[in-house]
């Protein structure tokens, strides 16, 4: 008899592979070790091939077997999704609500003026609006939470997710005005800010591995998102790395500045739109993705540029000048 594995046998699998234990598929799947284990026997059994290796490890690890495997599940759960995603486009009409989540690095005044227009367009359309990390915006996907997503990196399965880059926000060093590394008026080494209180975001959800970017303070504040990050930065608190899409108004008043720190690296970083590969959006939640496109494709994309128009919109003040040239 042929072997008839099912396409739950093949997530499950999938799931072990991926995240390198049955703990870890079990939370993510959200179902009992126990299941788990069961269903790769039963998978097993079915193929009449052994695909994980469990002796001799902590953790199971895929055999050659496993391996070739591995390629033709992905590649028949990527099929599935894109089936759903067909038969929902044929048989969707307009949703009757929309769940989305907003990464922090989008602008403020930005995710106003889209919901602004989409409000105007679907007067029918319920909106369910989350506001946070990156991180968190990430996890809501991973979860299948929400129909869309828009923020910055995405740490979520491919096959899972269907994302497309729609913008770049920069981060940069900034600290309030009165505060001691912002009266310095020149190029500050790693020594300077060394003692000084840097607030760093993280999330306090996932596992920390010990690897920070861009931190260089010994002291370190912990916040869970960019928006507190700012404002403890305004009040004087610290310094830290916050997009310059987020500082406009702190910036044009002089209320928070630049800093120019050695070995920091003012990133540009990506933002993304990204929904259930097997769910994708809908009418209302495909025009949101688009206008979000369209007004970041509005943003400048270098930093240069952010600070050009920062510098335009802003009142004229001699240290921004000086600001404007370190950059």
């Amino acid at each position: 008899m042929l072997p008839n594995p099912t396409l739950d046998q093949l997530q499950v699998f999938v799931a072990v592979a991926e995240t390198g234990s049955f703990s870890a598929a079990a939370r993510q799947l959200n179902r009992a070790q126990s299941v788990i284990s069961y269903t790769i026997g039963n998978l097993e059994a079915q193929l009449q091939l052994s695909l994980l290796e469990r002796s001799g490890s902590r953790q199971p690890v895929l055999t050659d077997a496993g391996r070739a495997i591995l390629e033709d599940a992905r590649r028949m759960i990527s099929d599935l999704n894109s089936l759903r995603a067909r038969s929902k486009a044929l048989t969707q009409g307009l949703e009757g609500e929309v769940k989305l989540a907003v990464s922090t690095m989008v602008p403020d005044q930005l995710l106003v003026e889209v919901l602004r227009h989409f409000q105007e367009r679907f007067e029918t359309v319920r909106l369910r609006l989350t506001v946070g990390s990156p991180f968190l915006v990430s996890r809501l996907l991973d979860q299948g939470a929400i129909d869309v997503g828009i923020g910055g990196s995405m740490e979520i399965s491919a096959d899972a997710v269907t994302s497309e880059r729609i913008g770049v926000s920069f981060l940069t060093p900034v600290a309030a005005a009165g505060h001691p590394l912002a009266k310095h008026g020149r190029r500050l080494s790693v020594a300077d800010v060394r003692e000084e209180i840097q607030i760093v975001v993280s999330d306090s959800n996932a596992p920390n591995d010990g690897k920070d970017f861009n931190v260089f303070s010994r002291r370190t504040w912990r916040v869970s998102d960019m928006a507190t990050k700012k404002q403890l930065i305004a009040g004087g608190l610290g310094w830290g790395g916050v997009p310059l899409a987020m500082l406009r108004d702190e910036l044009a008043s002089g209320q928070i500045v630049r800093l120019d720190v050695d070995a920091y690296e003012t990133l540009d970083y990506p933002i993304f739109a990204a929904w259930p590969a097997a769910s994708p959006p809908g009418p209302a939640a495909k025009w949101l993705v688009e206008r979000f496109r369209d007004t970041l494709g509005f943003c400048p994309t270098s930093v240069s540029d952010a600070l050009q128009m920062l510098h335009a919109a802003a009142p004229h003040r001699p240290e921004q000048d000086r600001l404007t040239r370190i950059a």
